[in-house]
């Protein structure tokens, strides 16, 4: 663990621990944001610590070609059982993630801090999201970081209000995100929901590799 100060660099992520934690800061900047992604690490923290950046390895991705739709999502889809906007209420989709109760957590990693800084980068076209409707309730939503540069999309986290809310915008996310030619969708970290949609673990090195 690597404690870094104002104007210093990140050190190489492969000097993360074997649980991808690699840096510590006591400021969570614009500029310390973008470094950060750009090197293939994110913050993840609870308020009251400081800011932990990680750097896993191996890298839960999503290349958008593989996305998996199950039989069960195939009727949603046909039948538009939602309707998907896109960047419309960037606020209310990541506070809506920041009140998703998720097991084996010990409250939320989305702090005031967080919200305020992609806030910021949304409004500088950065941060993206995407809301699920039905008819005038939003009921499902995902937020992340769109590096068109690089086309590559660093998701952040995602909530249902109702059931597969949250998988219906991820595909639109993902189908839309493909149409504009982003080549991987990072996922960050193994969960089975993001398994059963197609991602899979590939190691950082690789992972590091579309970011040059």
């Amino acid at each position: 663990m690597y404690f870094i100060g104002p104007g210093q660099k990140f050190p190489p992520v492969e000097l993360a621990d074997e649980d991808g934690f690699l840096a510590v800061t006591r400021e969570l900047s614009i500029d310390r944001i973008l470094e950060a992604y750009h090197l293939g690490i994110f913050p993840w923290y609870s308020e009251g610590q400081p800011v932990l950046w990680w750097s896993p390895d191996p890298r839960m991705v999503l290349f958008p070609e593989e996305l998996k739709i199950s039989k069960s999502m195939r009727p949603y889809l046909n039948k538009n059982k939602f309707q998907v906007t896109f960047n419309q209420d960037f606020e209310a989709v990541i506070d809506h993630c920041g009140k998703v109760f998720r097991k084996d957590q010990d409250g939320t990693w989305i702090t005031p801090e967080i919200k305020r800084s992609y806030l910021q980068l949304h409004r500088m076209g950065i941060a993206i999201s995407a809301e699920v409707w039905d008819e005038n309730n939003l009921v499902g939503g995902l937020y992340g970081i769109y590096l068109r540069e690089k086309k590559l999309f660093c998701g952040e986290s995602m909530f249902a209000n109702v059931s597969n809310a949250s998988k219906f915008g991820f595909i639109k996310m993902v189908q839309k995100l493909q149409e504009e030619g982003v080549r991987l969708i990072d996922c960050q970290v193994y969960t089975d929901h993001l398994a059963s949609l197609g991602a899979q673990e590939i190691p950082r090195e690789e992972f590091l590799s579309y970011l040059k």
